[in-house]
């Protein structure tokens, strides 16, 4: 692969005193993790430097799981828990062929889907639904196609949504919360640019 064609993270997942896009969880993970049991099955795909995983595990959650597909990532999160003594599943998977051994109370995912095909993401959602226990939460969060991929995901953001597209994928579930929005981002030599995303807490219930 062509240097041009590694997207920024790779490098800045190498260096433990650059933060890529946050050490704080998303607010979402905060604002429903008190739905959940200290022994509920947690699975974070995509999970980049753990930022959201990291915080469950500090809250006391035993069982939670974290893939990505950057073993740059992975290895970034596994120093993160060595460092401040947190115990979690970390390791390299693909989400696009990643199958299910386990049923899960909370399935989350940040930033990620986009990055694979719309077939790939639709994909990956239906599995989790079906390995979700009654009464378990997703929270995904994905960009779409209201204003353009920004310069540094362009090549990269091959599978964005078009909006409101990922919350009829839960018409079947309990929508806690759904949000569509564009935001201001920047990143670690990256210049301040524009995202659209949508963003959906949704609970099974049969």
């Amino acid at each position: 692969m062509d240097n041009e064609m590694v997207p920024f993270w790779e490098k800045t997942y190498q260096d433990d005193s650059t933060v890529t896009f946050s050490m704080q969880p998303n607010a979402t993970v905060v604002e429903f993790g008190h739905l959940l049991d200290r022994q509920a099955n947690i699975l974070e795909a995509g999970c980049g430097e753990g930022q959201n995983a990291v915080y469950l595990a500090r809250q006391g959650f035993q069982n939670v799981d974290a893939f990505d597909i950057s073993e740059n990532g992975i290895a970034k999160l596994r120093r993160i828990c060595g460092a401040s003594d947190v115990s979690l599943n970390a390791f390299v998977a693909d989400l696009t062929t990643y199958r299910f051994d386990k049923a899960y109370d909370l399935v989350m995912c940040f930033g990620t889907l986009h990055f694979v095909g719309r077939d790939d993401w639709r994909g990956f959602i239906t599995r989790a639904k079906e390995n979700t226990r009654i009464g378990g939460i997703h929270i995904m969060q994905i960009f779409t196609d209201t204003v353009p991929a920004s310069d540094d995901i362009a090549p990269f953001a091959v599978g964005l949504a078009k909006d409101g597209e990922i919350r009829e994928l839960y018409s079947d579930w309990e929508i806690l919360q759904f949000k569509s929005y564009v935001f201001e981002d920047e990143h670690p030599g990256v210049p301040k640019h524009l995202h659209a995303s949508n963003k959906i807490a949704a609970r099974r219930v049969r």
